[in-house]
C-alpha cells in the first residue's frame, strides 16, 4: 500500500472496546485497547480496530480525494465492515486509493472471517503465501505481541519485543552490542533530531548537535515508561562480558539483565501462545553439539548461515562477523515434537544484513519448529 499525502478529513475518534485489557499504556499505536479477548485469549477484531486502519495514511482522505472516495471512506468510517462493491471501487478516480482500499477490503474480510487476529496470522504464515501488505502484517504482530505482553512489567521484554515488528540497526561500540530502532536512527541521521530544519541543515553540510540515545538499563527504565517515544531507547544486546585477569586468566559473566534474555524470554510466550508449546530458549555463544539435528534462522541471513554449517559448508568471516546471536530452544514436553528429532535442542540464528540491519522473522518460530503431527 502506499501513502497518499497528508491526511485530510480525519476519522470518528474510536472509543475503547474493553477497557479491562487496557492495563498497561505501552505502544498506544498497536490498537490492543480496541480489541476484546475471546476465550481462548486471542484478539477479536472490532469495527473501532479497523478504524484504525482507515486512519492510516494509505486511506484517509486527503484534499485531493474525489467525490466516490470521500463518499466510500465516511462509509467505512460509519460501518467498517459494510460490504464495498466493485463498482465502488472502480468509481474512485485516484489508482492508488483504488489498489489501497481493495488491499483493505480483503484483509478485513479475511481478519473478520478467521475471528481473530492470531487465527488470521497463523493462516496466513501457514499457508505458504503471505498476501497482506507487510505493514498490516507488522501491525498485527505489534497487536498480538502486546496481547502477550499485558501482564508484563519488563520494561526490557517489551524493548525487546520491538524487534519483532520493528527492522533494528545494528552498532558495535567498544565491543558492546546495541540494538537500535533503525526508523528513528535514519530520521536522526537525516534531520539530527531538528525535524525538517535538521533535514536542511544535513543538506548545506552545516554541523548539527550530536544527539545521544538512552541505551535501557535498570536505572532508566522509568523513562522508557514514560516516554512517549519508547522506539528512541537504545536495546544492549550485549550477553556476556570477558574480563582479562592477567596471567592469561579471563573472567566470562553473563549479564543479568541481557537485551538477548529478554528477547529469549519474548519468543517463548510467543510460541506459547500462537501454539499452545512450552519451550526454553537461552542465548547461546557456539553450537558445540555433535547432535546438532534441528535448527531455525530467525532471519532469512542467519537460516542460510546455520543451513551451510549444518552441512560442513565453509562461512565467509564476514558472513559470521554478521551473527548477532544464537539460542538453544528445549521443549518442555519433548512429546509436543516430532518423533525423529525428540529430546534434542533447536538452535536458533539471529543475525544482521550487510547494512547491519535486522529484520527479524516472529513467523519461522511457527512454522519451522519441529512440531509433533498432534500440532
Amino acid at each position: 500500500m502506499g501513502a497518499r499525502g497528508a491526511q485530510g478529513h480525519g476519522p470518528v475518534a474510536p472509543t475503547r472496546a474493553d477497557a479491562s485489557i487496557d492495563r498497561m499504556n505501552f505502544w498506544p499505536s498497536s490498537g490492543f485497547s480496541q480489541l476484546t479477548r475471546n476465550p481462548r485469549g486471542w484478539l477479536e477484531p472490532t469495527d473501532n480496530y479497523l478504524r484504525l486502519f482507515l486512519a492510516r495514511p494509505e486511506l484517509a482522505l486527503v484534499p485531493e480525494s474525489c467525490p466516490a472516495e470521500i463518499a466510500l471512506h465516511h462509509a467505512l468510517i460509519a460501518s467498517p465492515t459494510r460490504p464495498v462493491p466493485t463498482d465502488d471501487l472502480h468509481a474512485l478516480e485516484d489508482a492508488d486509493a483504488r489498489d489501497n482500499y481493495a488491499v483493505y477490503v480483503r484483509f478485513r474480510d479475511a481478519l473478520v472471517q478467521a475471528g481473530s487476529l492470531e487465527a488470521y496470522y497463523l493462516s496466513l504464515v501457514r499457508g505458504g503465501s503471505i498476501t497482506i501488505p507487510p505493514l498490516f502484517m507488522d501491525l498485527m504482530v505489534q497487536a498480538i505481541l502486546r496481547n502477550v505482553l499485558d501482564d508484563t512489567h519488563d520494561a526490557f521484554e517489551v524493548r525487546a519485543a520491538e524487534m519483532l515488528f520493528r527492522p533494528q540497526r545494528i552498532s558495535v561500540p567498544n565491543g558492546q552490542v546495541l540494538s537500535g530502532d533503525r526508523a528513528v536512527l535514519d530520521l536522526l541521521t537525516e534531520t539530527g533530531g531538528l525535524g525538517e530544519v535538521g533535514r536542511l541543515l544535513v543538506q548545506s553540510n552545516a554541523p548539527l548537535a550530536v544527539i545521544h540515545l538512552e541505551v535501557l538499563a535498570t536505572d532508566n527504565m522509568h523513562r522508557y515508561w514514560e516516554a512517549n517515544e519508547r522506539h528512541n531507547f537504545l536495546l544492549d544486546l550485549t550477553h556476556e562480558v570477558k574480563q582479562d585477569l592477567s596471567h592469561g586468566l579471563v573472567f566470562t559473566m553473563t549479564r543479568a539483565r541481557s537485551g538477548l534474555t529478554a528477547l529469549a524470554q519474548v519468543l517463548e510466550k510467543w510460541i506459547f501462545h500462537l501454539l499452545g508449546v512450552q519451550v526454553h530458549i537461552k542465548p547461546k555463544q557456539k553450537i558445540d553439539d555433535p547432535a546438532w539435528r534441528w535448527h531455525v534462522g530467525l532471519d532469512t541471513e542467519s537460516s542460510a548461515i546455520l543451513n551451510d554449517l549444518y552441512e560442513d559448508r565453509p562461512v565467509e568471516t564476514r558472513r559470521m562477523q554478521r551473527m548477532v546471536s544464537l539460542f538453544r530452544l528445549e521443549f518442555e514436553n519433548t512429546a509436543d515434537m516430532r518423533a525423529d528429532v525428540a529430546g534434542k535442542p533447536v538452535y536458533l540464528g539471529l543475525t544482521m544484513d550487510a547494512d547491519k540491519v535486522v529484520r527479524l522473522k516472529p513467523q519461522n518460530l511457527l512454522i519451522n519448529l519441529p512440531l509433533g503431527k498432534a500440532m
